[in-house]
């Protein structure tokens, strides 16, 4: 669960509105071998986020700032647990689009999810099941 812990570590880290930019945000995509400073912190930053974490515990990563890209990653699972990697659609299930976090816990209709760019903060939120792809485990 170290991957779980680093995430926590990084917990309320929050976007600066305007034209200033968080450096930790920043620090995520330079981390993974991008220019942060010209990718601004109002970019997509959820795969970000999850592959920085990964990387930090010494777990498989990738350096992609795609969501749906960490379907490559670990293996499949159906029943998820602590830490799982969860991929969610975003505007449809044939979008490239998605988002990316892990797997705190569940409920009958929401899963919640800690991870970054969530409300444009590393925070805990349930998203809803049906939009669920995958879980991975690592």
């Amino acid at each position: 669960m170290k991957h779980v812990l680093e995430a926590l570590k990084e917990f309320g880290v929050t976007e600066i509105k305007g034209s200033a930019d968080n450096q930790k945000i920043l620090d995520y995509f330079n981390e993974l071998g991008f220019n942060g400073e010209q990718l601004k912190d109002e970019t997509s930053w959820c795969a970000a986020f999850v592959n920085c974490i990964l990387k930090r515990a010494n777990k498989p990563y990738l350096r992609k700032l795609n969501a749906r890209s960490l379907m490559q990653v670990g293996e499949k699972v159906d029943v998820p647990q602590l830490g799982d990697i969860v991929i969610f659609w975003r505007e449809s299930k044939q979008s490239w689009k998605g988002h990316v976090g892990f797997y705190i816990s569940e409920d009958k209709n929401k899963i919640n999810v800690l991870g970054g760019n969530q409300t444009n903060k590393v925070c805990i939120m349930p998203y809803s099941k049906y939009r669920l792809l995958e879980y991975r485990r690592i």
